[in-house]
């Protein structure tokens, strides 16, 4: 990345504006995403390793769009095992589908509903064999307690799992399977269809869902199976916890606190390199490049960069401590590597241009956190405000909420006491935007703004994004110039 306007202070994101280039890339769908970190990722994007976001179905959609997901560090063992495993068990290319059997009644089918986008239930009978679906409006006007039997429709469209393949097939192949699944259900009048192998529900594929498979390449391992990460904290026994995700079949490990460039973080990433764990790890978090450097020397792959600018973070407004984001990661990147490492963002980005800046400066990854919470599949319920709006609760991972979560096995006394020092908001309402209600939605959104901005810059990959980006500073009023305007002036 080169300066129109060389910065005498550090930046944000807000701070800066890309200009564009001379460029031989003719579609944005010619630009590769694919991350250069050892990760595998197909797109550049983690999901945050937050109580309010990551969980097994945002890991699991992640995943099968080419990102990842990091599962938090407060998880019980028993449980990450679990949802590993959940994860691992799941299909590639075809969504994992809300299940009920047709003794169980509306109120039930009411209730999942809304854990997916697409807003529908299949309706099994005892074999797993599809008997038909159930979606919002076959319930309305419907005793909450009748049996789905009597409301059900029966499904025009079941397609077949052999026609789809598993995500291992030639693109192209797979690309002509997922058109003739589409025109299927174009001709058939509907935007959803149950997916049977050998007579057994196997998965269900949506409209949306056909197009994305064709746009997007699943994060798989060497067994083809789904890709999720997981976070460990540097207090306790770190080399036990990391050998256990290992075993679980973790595909990327995230040594994480607020503060990377301590010593306990030097102790933790020589437990877990003692293990030669064979996956990528991750360490942070800092905002310098000697910081950067000295975590990579130590054996880290990935830094992870950011104090203070998450969405729920009060650390800057507590302690003074952190640093302008876009600053931060240019720097980081540069010495991370010089040190032979990459870096992921982590935090501060609130729209596709951002995301954008982050990797012309120099990361491989961009984590996002609170954007993500209020989606269908980040963990916590759907709740209405007052206005009928549905949102999400999101807090930070340093609020004394997390603290209290985190420390549930302590005694009251000691529990209630680490509450005292918090450093994150214990409660917000993320609210579900009503046309981007999935995180699949937001990735088509910044996918589709970071493909833009790297053909307007001329870079058909993220490595060319880097040499080629040219920035400049702007003002306030420059960044207000770039906003649409919602209502004539």
């Amino acid at each position: 990345m080169r300066f129109l306007n060389e910065p005498t202070t550090d930046l944000t994101y807000s701070d800066l504006f890309l200009v564009p280039s001379r460029s031989d890339v003719t579609s944005r769908l010619d630009v590769d995403l694919t991350a250069d970190d050892g990760t595998g990722s197909a797109i550049p994007l983690v999901a945050a390793n937050m109580t309010a976001v990551t969980g097994k179905r945002m890991a699991e959609t992640m995943a099968r769009r080419g990102g990842l997901g990091v599962l938090p560090q407060d998880v019980p063992l028993d449980v990450i095992r679990d949802v590993t495993a959940w994860i691992k068990g799941r299909h590639p290319v075809l969504e994992t589908p809300v299940t009920l059997a047709p003794t169980d009644t509306v109120i039930d089918a009411l209730h999942l509903m809304g854990k997916r986008p697409h807003g529908a239930v299949v309706v099994v009978d005892e074999s797993g064999a599809v008997t038909g679906v159930v979606r919002a409006a076959d319930c309305e006007g419907q005793d909450r307690f009748a049996s789905l039997a009597s409301v059900v429709r029966h499904q025009p469209l079941v397609l077949d799992a052999a026609q789809l393949g598993n995500g291992s097939a030639a693109a192209a192949d797979a690309a002509q399977a997922l058109r003739r699944a589409f025109e299927a259900m174009d001709a058939a009048g509907t935007d959803y269809a149950p997916v049977q192998q050998d007579g057994v529900l196997a998965g269900v594929l949506t409209r949306k869902g056909a197009l994305r498979s064709t746009l997007y390449r699943p994060s798989l391992d060497k067994d083809g199976r789904l890709k999720v990460a997981a976070a460990v904290g540097i207090n306790g026994d770190v080399a036990g916890r990391a050998a256990e995700l290992l075993a679980a079949g973790v595909n990327v490990l995230v040594l994480d606190t607020a503060h990377g460039h301590q010593q306990k973080m030097f102790d933790a990433l020589a437990a877990v390199k003692g293990l030669n764990p064979g996956v990528p790890v991750v360490a942070g978090n800092v905002v310098t490049g000697g910081a950067t450097r000295e975590l990579i020397e130590a054996g880290a792959d990935i830094v992870k960069v950011g104090v203070g600018p998450g969405a729920m973070c009060t650390t800057r407004m507590m302690t003074a401590v952190g640093r302008p984001q876009f600053s931060a990661v240019l720097e980081c990147s540069a010495a991370a590597r010089e040190a032979g490492g990459r870096v992921w963002a982590d935090g501060g980005v609130r729209y596709p241009r951002d995301v954008a800046l982050a990797l012309a400066a120099g990361a491989s990854q961009v984590m996002i956190g609170s954007w993500f919470a209020g989606t269908h599949e980040s963990p916590g319920d759907l709740q209405l405000d007052a206005a009928g709006r549905q949102y999400k609760e999101s807090f930070g991972m340093a609020s004394a909420r997390a603290v209290q979560n985190r420390n549930q096995r302590e005694g009251a006394f000691e529990k209630d006491r680490k509450a005292l020092f918090e450093e994150g908001i214990s409660t917000s309402r993320m609210y579900v935007d009503a046309a981007r209600p999935g995180v699949e939605d937001l990735l088509d959104m910044i996918t589709a703004g970071l493909r833009s901005s790297m053909s307007y810059a001329g870079a058909a990959d993220l490595a060319a994004f880097r040499e080629r980006a040219v920035a400049g500073i702007q003002s306030a009023a420059g960044y207000e110039e770039g906003r649409p305007v919602p209502q004539s002036w």
